[in-house]
């Protein structure tokens, strides 16, 4: 599993020329699933981003988490954080989970992280327009792999 965790001022995500999901103050979560995958993955995931130190104190050092100040998450699908591009100029997304499975994980993923933060999403397998005022900028890249 790999998210890409960006601390934003506001994000939004739109479908159609309609915002689906916004978020203020907080995190813009892009999500992408593999094969290995499972409920455990998203536990460990759902632990790391609600711990991640990364928001600022009153001192302007990145000591608090999410939980600290009461932010909130849009959460949105990305398969294209599994593309591979080792071979040739054409990204190969074969390591990415197909749909079907990761649809599952996703909401999965969503729903154990709105027992802790608010949460939107986007629309899974939509075509999306993400819109964002990144916050530093802040970006980092979680990755929980088979274990």
């Amino acid at each position: 599993m790999r998210i890409v965790v960006q601390r934003v001022k506001e994000a939004s995500v739109k479908v159609d020329g309609k915002i689906v999901g916004k978020t203020g103050y907080g995190y813009l979560l892009l999500v992408s699933f593999t094969a290995f995958d499972n409920e455990k993955t998203i536990d460990y995931m759902v632990n790391k981003v609600c711990n991640l130190r990364i928001m600022d104190d009153d001192n302007k050092v990145m000591n608090k988490s999410i939980l600290d100040i009461k932010g909130s998450v849009l959460s949105v699908s990305q398969f294209t954080l599994y593309a591979d591009t080792k071979k040739g100029n054409r990204p190969s997304y074969i390591k990415a989970l197909n749909g079907e499975e990761a649809i599952k994980l996703y909401d999965l993923f969503n729903q154990k992280l709105r027992q802790y933060v608010p949460v939107e999403t986007g629309i899974f397998g939509a075509d999306m327009e993400v819109s964002l005022i990144n916050d530093g900028p802040i970006t980092i890249l979680l990755e929980k792999e088979e274990s």
